[in-house]
């Protein structure tokens, strides 16, 4: 696999707490990696330093060749990253249309002080956009009528505006019922696929991560534990251990889990 993305011995630490220790892992393109770990992995602090919120004591973010460390989000965002957030940040009092519009508008750096003269800008480009996620049929309404799943399959529509290499998801499936996430997921993975953009997302529900991920890496105490396609990682002895205890029927603890 050519790498897409690149990371080489990430760290943090907080005080004296090593958050994420030594890190490093490839994404290739068209490629879904999930991220996971127990609470206090320190997957966050590590999803947080590849998207630029956050800035390593140490080590390497490559995309494409090009050094990621150091730059600003909105820097890191010119350079082919998108992203969606845990809890959707969209525009409420806008329709489907005009969010997806002022995500082109930004990346053409046309952002206009005046709305009403930048409303009729991009708009087939903003629906082409929405009818890739399902949601075209839905362009003129409020965001803020919208079910939630419909709000994050619009996010993903902004995510995508900027044409990204990489597409960073953050928890994309908290709060959606399961039907609904399973949705959102395998449309992600399918616009992956066929636009060859890598995806790194992290995720809780167990069920989500081991139906749509390529390969998954698992964290714990900072530290990469394992690294491997689903099924290598499920039968995985440490991921048991710091998951359920050492458990050895992982797959049946996954499906209780996702189901609680």
């Amino acid at each position: 696999m050519t790498a897409l993305l690149s990371v080489r011995g990430l760290a943090k630490s907080f005080g004296g707490v090593r958050a994420v220790d030594d890190v490093s892992f490839d994404l290739g393109a068209g490629e879904m990696l999930a991220l996971i770990g127990p609470n206090g992995a320190g997957k966050t602090t590590c999803f947080n330093m590849v998207g630029g919120q956050l800035a390593p004591d140490a080590g390497s973010v490559r995309l494409g060749g090009v050094e990621l460390v150091g730059m600003k989000p909105e820097a890191i965002w010119r350079q082919g990253v998108g992203r969606t957030f845990q809890i959707a940040e969209t525009f409420a009092s806008l329709t489907v249309r005009e969010n997806v519009q002022l995500a082109l508008l930004s990346h053409a750096r046309r952002v206009l002080g005046v709305w009403r003269a930048a409303r009729t800008q991009y708009a087939g480009e903003a629906d082409a956009l929405l009818a890739g996620v399902g949601m075209q049929a839905q362009a003129e309404r409020a965001m803020s009528v919208l079910a939630y799943g419909d709000v994050k399959r619009v996010e993903l529509a902004m995510a995508l505006a900027n044409r990204p290499r990489l597409l960073l998801m953050d928890e994309p499936t908290a709060g959606m019922a399961p039907r609904e996430r399973n949705e959102l997921m395998a449309l992600a993975r399918r616009l992956a696929h066929e636009q060859s953009i890598g995806v790194l997302f992290t995720e809780h529900s167990m069920d989500v991560v081991f139906a749509h991920a390529d390969r998954i890496i698992v964290l714990a105490r900072g530290e990469l534990i394992a690294e491997g396609p689903p099924a290598a990682v499920r039968d995985d002895a440490r991921v048991r251990e710091v998951y359920f205890g050492g458990g050895t029927t992982f797959a049946i603890d996954v499906a209780e889990k996702s189901d609680a």
